[in-house]
């Protein structure tokens, strides 16, 4: 089982940073393979809606998102960690996000629209977290989750949706909410894939 974290947030050691920590030390801990990518540190452009990808399934965009598709295509399962900003995600993680455009456009080629109904390559995980405790916080990203995942042939499964988490590293005063993390991590690694 191979189970990569996308550390979305633009800020290092915060609450998603964390949450997102816990997680992926329960899949270790499981007998995961563990692979992060963190969007801060990567280059990565937004889509240019180029239509490149659309004959291949391979963006044509030479940045470091050319290093982070084999990371997607080879994991069994993907947590995508991010603080709400506006009650969306930040920009570093929705690049990354748009880039996968490209793996669209290869499903689309590679499947037919029947084929399309089921997904074959895995398991997709959100973990958000924001300050406020707004109904509709966490509306707009689980949906670009559900999108995100579904471009990569997977399917959405949920995850960990915290609300009123404020400041930096506020989780760490919460060592039941760390601990959540830490079993979704652990269920994801001992989940196999059908």
């Amino acid at each position: 089982m191979k189970v990569l974290g996308i550390y979305g947030s633009p800020r290092k050691g915060g609450n998603s940073d964390l949450l997102l920590d816990a997680a992926l030390k329960g899949a270790a801990e499981a007998g995961a393979e563990v692979k992060s990518v963190y969007c801060r540190k990567v280059t990565v452009g937004g889509c240019l809606n180029c239509g490149g990808c659309d004959k291949t399934g391979e963006c044509v965009v030479n940045d470091d998102m050319q290093s982070i598709y084999p990371l997607l295509d080879e994991a069994d399962a993907i947590i995508l960690s991010i603080p709400m900003f506006f009650y969306g995600a930040p920009a570093q993680a929705k690049a990354v996000v748009d880039r996968c455009q490209a793996r669209w456009s290869k499903r689309m080629l590679a499947k037919t629209k029947e084929q399309r109904k089921s997904y074959d390559s895995g398991r997709g995980y959100l973990i958000g977290v924001g300050a406020t405790k707004g109904e509709n916080l966490f509306v707009g990203v689980e949906l670009m989750a559900k999108y995100f995942y579904d471009a990569l042939d997977m399917t959405y499964e949920g995850g960990l949706l915290l609300r009123g988490l404020e400041g930096k590293g506020a989780v760490s005063d919460h060592p039941e909410t760390l601990k959540q993390a830490h079993e979704l991590g652990r269920k994801i690694a001992s989940r196999r894939l059908s």
